[in-house]
């Protein structure tokens, strides 16, 4: 007989693990950190906005989670390390990376300076990069694995008209990290995923929910190829994080998990 657990929701469990969040001050960082502070988890928290990142930190206290809190965003070598030596001297090791942190810069090619499409590929995909590095070198001493979960987005595999060149180029960037990570770090029970949803609702998309002429045509070409018929809401990314954060995804690695009501389907 194949051995299953009693419980099988103990599959996603984050219980007492250490997980390090960047971009905590952000719409997806904000909400990986309260959720994985409700779920049990021991956080370090990183961002660069310190009010925003001093609120996210104190409702994560609020739901009982033990936090510690960094004022680093990871763009250096430096501070990456000093990010995750944060959790090492504060919670004696690490288990579960989540790069939250990032960022946009909309404009036609012909407009957009070159310095302003390195500030977003130097922020979605080298910030990433450093933040693995840093963590890998922790935890791949530690022996005992881990969970890295990636930032992507539906425009890493779909182009967009409006301007979007930098902010495709780095999700599909991002994208071919995760897969090359995941596949480095195998052997070392390392999982490297990335979540990739579509438009949720956050502080920065929150006009696309509202009821006026704008909102509604934008809604309405969106949905128009959302099988789902929504655009999505914050708790749509919360299961997705928790089983690429639990032991739950223990055989799945270098995969992009598109949660986007079916957008990238069709």
């Amino acid at each position: 007989m194949i051995d299953l657990p009693k419980d099988p929701a103990d599959l996603f469990s984050v219980r007492d693990k250490v997980a390090v969040v960047t971009g905590a001050s952000g719409a997806f960082g904000a909400l990986a950190a309260r959720v994985l502070a409700a779920a049990g988890a021991r956080l370090v928290l990183a961002a660069g906005n310190i009010p925003e990142l001093e609120i996210t930190t104190q409702q994560c206290r609020e739901l009982g989670a033990h936090v510690v809190a960094v004022p680093f965003r990871p763009d250096t070598e430096s501070d990456c390390e000093a990010i995750m030596r944060s959790g090492m001297e504060g919670f004696g090791g690490l288990d579960i990376l989540v790069v939250g942190s990032g960022l946009n810069d909309v404009a036609p090619i012909v407009e957009m300076s070159p310095e302003r499409f390195e500030n977003v590929m130097h922020g979605n995909v080298t910030g990433a990069w450093l933040s693995c590095r840093a963590f890998g070198k922790c935890v791949i001493e530690q022996g005992r694995g881990g969970k890295v979960v990636l930032m992507s987005s539906a425009r890493g595999k779909l182009g967009h008209p409006s301007g979007y060149t930098a902010y495709c180029a780095s999700k599909a960037a991002t994208d071919g990290l995760t897969k090359a990570l995941g596949c480095e770090w195998g052997k070392y029970g390392i999982t490297v995923n990335a979540i990739a949803p579509t438009v949720f609702r956050s502080p920065l998309t929150a006009w696309m929910f509202e009821d006026n002429e704008k909102a509604r045509a934008t809604r309405s070409g969106m949905l128009a190829r959302i099988p789902l018929g929504r655009l999505g809401e914050p708790e749509d990314l919360a299961g997705p994080l928790l089983f690429l954060a639990s032991r739950a995804s223990n055989f799945y690695t270098g995969h992009v998990l598109y949660v986007d009501g079916g957008y990238t389907a069709g």
